[in-house]
């Protein structure tokens, strides 16, 4: 990435304004160019290589913090599409370019970043039993984010092989750690690139299937995990010992009994809980994960607080039944942030949402705003015009070994996808 990282372009730029109605007219004129119709062309001529990838890719294990294959695949097949300056950074992003024609390779100006996540839910020993009938395929992230990633490659080479010209250079990037504890570190990464993400002036993201919604409302979440100790010991011999599990199921009771606002939505979940040895021995350590998830950072920060609280009074209350002195061993916690999701919304004025609205009236398509949590979270976090888009298609079971993708309709998936980027390129160089 070194060509794109050359000099520090500024943190903004005074964003200009893209009304409905220009919007439209822009979106319209693009769909006439001749390039865009035989990037279309070439969108419809090839389903079966489309599908081939999907199938090829969703072979590769991409667990959780192990994507390093599925990477690698990646970069070859930007290679093979045609773009320019392929790098993979510390953490495991794969990027490539489709620079814009008119500017020089070491141009620092506004770009669009175009991405997909490459990481699955599943463990590494996953069985990844690949079923391909025709335009339907079932496996372990067939849909999410096979069907993302396919439409990543898709888009390359039908802008490439039309020849279209871009008014500002795109970045294609398959990103490391957006599912669970991934915790978005692969865009989390990008962004703390200031001589890259000084310079995206939008990013679409490519998640799933389908072809009418948007995820614009970033949903915050934090996660933790909560650990208490203590000396342990035998049931009898040692009863009166503090006790880890009971500390614990106390504070997580407590937790639970928090009074949660309906406006603005916000949701706890106590995921997992563990500790012991056997039934007659007294816990050295007991650990419990807590999901909060909010559309109000302060909601968060307040469920964070009530958190803290409810372990320390716990313990602080199990240590003194045991005595002040505590001859019998005291109990120490320990809370860990092993999740922090930010909350945020496209607004809307944003030239963005002007343009998906545009895109999806010259389609024909109802837009339809969605709240979720995705890899667009963190640019919206910081001020940069995002959102996540299905790439076409339908889909099921997300999240399952039974997971599927049928690609009846991914063309338009992909033509809204395209139309909306080039729309994003001619406005980020007007910036």
């Amino acid at each position: 990435m070194k060509s794109l990282m050359s000099t520090c372009y500024p943190e903004t730029w005074p964003m200009p304004l893209l009304r409905s109605s220009s919007a439209y007219a822009r979106v319209t004129a693009l769909a006439r160019q001749r390039a865009v119709h035989a990037a279309f062309a070439w969108m419809h001529g090839n389903p079966k290589r489309i599908m081939d990838w999907q199938a090829e890719l969703v072979a590769i294990p991409a667990p959780p913090f192990g994507e390093a294959a599925r990477g690698k695949w990646l970069a070859n097949k930007f290679a093979e599409a045609g773009l320019t300056h392929i790098a993979t950074d510390a953490e495991g992003n794969v990027y490539g370019t489709l620079s814009a024609a008119h500017l020089p390779p070491e141009s620092t100006g506004p770009v669009v970043l175009l991405s997909a996540h490459l990481d699955t839910v599943f463990p590494a020993e996953t069985p990844l039993v690949v079923n391909l009938d025709h335009d339907r395929l079932q496996a372990p992230g067939a849909c999410d984010n096979g069907a993302g990633l396919a439409g990543l490659l898709a888009l390359a080479h039908a802008l490439i092989h039309a020849r279209v010209e871009l008014p500002a250079p795109l970045i294609f990037v398959g990103n490391v750690g957006e599912e669970g504890e991934g915790d978005l570190r692969g865009v989390r990464h990008i962004y703390r690139q200031k001589k890259l993400s000084g310079r995206i002036a939008a990013h679409i993201v490519l998640d799933g299937a389908g072809a009418d919604a948007a995820v614009t409302q970033a949903l915050g979440s934090r996660r933790y995990q909560v650990s208490t100790f203590g000396p342990g010991g035998h049931s009898f011999t040692d009863a009166g010992t503090p006790n880890p599990i009971a500390a614990l199921a106390t504070a997580l009771a407590q937790v639970d009994s928090i009074a949660l606002p309906a406006e603005p939505r916000t949701t706890l979940n106590l995921g997992t809980i563990r500790g012991g040895t056997s039934v007659n021995s007294i816990p050295e350590g007991a650990q419990a994960s807590v999901d909060f998830r909010s559309t109000s950072a302060e909601q968060l920060l307040r469920m964070e607080v009530a958190l803290h609280r409810a372990v320390e009074d716990a313990v602080e209350r199990a240590n003194a039944r045991a005595g002040v002195n505590g001859s019998r061993g005291r109990l120490t916690f320990k809370i860990q942030k092993i999740g922090d999701r930010p909350a945020a919304e496209l607004p809307a004025d944003s030239a963005l949402l002007a343009a998906l609205r545009a895109v999806d009236r010259h389609l024909g398509l109802r837009t339809e705003l969605r709240l979720g949590s995705t890899d667009a979270n963190i640019p919206l976090s910081l001020g940069v015009p995002a959102v996540s888009i299905g790439a076409g298609g339908e889909g099921g079971g997300a999240h399952t070994v039974a997971e599927w993708y049928s690609a009846k309709d991914r063309e338009l998936g992909l033509r809204r996808a395209l139309l909306l980027t080039l729309t994003m390129l001619e406005w980020a160089a007007e910036v």
